[in-house]
């Protein structure tokens, strides 16, 4: 799964979701085809794998499919049965924070029909609403 080989501060708080478009990574820069977030979430790290392999089985490892989102926030978790108090939990795993407007997946390499079936997949696997896009149309 992803997650940062190294980071600064190990535990960071969590923030709000806020901002209504993304202003970054909101173009089709590497593939023909896209998956564009149309909400504001936190995306974990294994809802990112769990697409990523939805979307490779289908196009059978025929095309090439690049992920545009990374889990760089830490999420920490305090052990079952534990009192509350004596400090912040361990990290527990890792999310991406999503903006409507973010493209998450680009597929490039297959059909259209083909592609746009992966990226059903891959929506099925995520927390958000999502919306394929080809190249042709989002110029």
């Amino acid at each position: 799964m992803l997650s940062p080989k190294r980071t600064k501060y190990r535990k960071l708080q969590r923030g709000i979701l806020k901002g209504t478009k993304a202003t970054r990574c909101n173009t089709i820069d590497f593939g023909d085809f896209a998956l564009v977030s149309t909400d504001l979430a936190f995306i974990s790290a294994r809802q990112i794998e769990a697409a990523r392999i939805a979307m490779t089985r289908k196009i059978k490892r025929g095309g090439k499919v690049w992920i545009r989102i990374f889990p760089d926030v830490p999420h920490t978790s305090k052990a079952i049965g534990v009192r509350m108090g004596k400090g912040k939990g361990a990290v527990d795993g890792w999310f991406a924070t999503v903006k409507p407007g973010t493209v998450l997946f680009e597929m490039a390499g297959v059909s259209k029909e083909l592609a746009e079936e992966a990226m059903t997949l891959a929506n099925s696997k995520l927390p958000i609403h999502t919306k394929f896009v080809a190249k042709r149309e989002a110029e």
